[in-house]
């Protein structure tokens, strides 16, 4: 009798374990991370800087060119309809508003032709050249006072120092066209030339001197008027009376309160940007937020530009 061989042992079959999600870190919601919140700081920062270059330079450019234009349409209009302002008061007795076409400037050996708008903050000399209220209009007896950008939206007075003595340029407002020859080209330090005669007229120019964008001083274009003088009226706001923002390098502090709005709605556009990329994806948002960041980016930078020297 054969020796009975023991039975192999079976193996137990094996039984896959139920299927579980694989577990995930605790999720943030709606919170930023630390590297979410400096790349939104980062972004804040670019779009500031690009809007305000793109605010002065090659968008600022265009932006004066097309109110130049639309300064011009409405100014011819006024010119036919005989409504033009010759004084600080328009036809009706109420002051004149910031940024009314009052005259047009043209030098033709600068190929310099220009809208003349009333003021001098740095919110009308975004749309071109400004008349300073305190003085008359150009053409009549005493010294007028045109200011504008040396390199900003434009720069439409940039070239201003070329002018040479005894050439002429005109310059046509309600009354008129009337003629200017230049007396000389000055800078701070400069001899500064006898006032004009009794009931005699001439024209100040005046912009920013130095490098574009890092004006050191003014520089000023004296130009006697070689034309008949004509009427003015009575100027009840004098120099004294002028805003700080309407002088020489002034600045406006009245961009203070746009400037934080619009900054607060940057930064809230920026922290939905954060949000959105962290749901959505990189492409999704950036096509969504750039033209929104743009938009508000350039608004900024349109109230910062304000608070800077009106004559950059």
């Amino acid at each position: 009798m054969s020796p009975t061989t023991a039975p192999e042992p079976v193996a137990a079959p094996v039984v896959p374990a139920p299927w579980q999600p694989a577990a995930t870190p605790p999720s943030d919601g709606h919170r930023l991370g630390t590297a979410q919140l400096f790349a939104a700081g980062l972004t804040i920062l670019a779009t500031l800087l690009l809007g305000l270059l793109l605010d002065l330079g090659p968008v600022g450019a265009v932006q004066h060119l097309r109110d130049n234009a639309t300064g011009y349409a409405e100014l011819r209009e006024t010119l036919a309809k005989g409504t033009t302002p010759i004084g600080q008061r328009d036809n009706d007795g109420k002051p004149v508003a910031l940024g009314t076409p009052v005259a047009l400037l043209e030098i033709p050996q600068l190929g310099l032709r220009e809208v003349i708008r009333e003021g001098t903050s740095g919110g009308v000399l975004a749309s071109g050249p400004g008349h300073r209220r305190d003085s008359p209009m150009p053409g009549q007896a005493g010294t007028s006072v045109l200011m504008g950008r040396q390199a900003g939206f434009g720069g439409p007075f940039g070239a201003i120092g070329q002018l040479r003595a005894s050439e002429t340029f005109t310059v046509t407002t309600g009354q008129g066209r009337h003629s200017f020859r230049v007396l000389d080209v000055r800078r701070a330090g400069d001899p500064v030339p006898d006032a004009p005669a009794a009931g005699a007229g001439r024209l100040l120019l005046i912009t920013g001197d130095g490098q574009a964008f890092e004006p050191t001083g003014t520089l000023l274009v004296d130009a006697d008027l070689v034309t008949d003088v004509q009427d003015s009226d009575p100027r009840p706001l004098g120099y004294a009376a002028l805003p700080a923002a309407e002088r020489s390098m002034g600045t406006d502090a009245g961009a203070w309160v746009p400037l934080v709005l619009w900054g607060e709605a940057l930064l809230l556009a920026v922290v939905g940007h954060a949000l959105l990329r962290s749901r959505w994806g990189r492409a999704q948002s950036w096509a969504v937020g750039v033209p929104v960041l743009a938009a508000l980016g350039l608004a900024v930078a349109d109230q910062v530009a304000r608070l800077l020297p009106n004559l950059i």
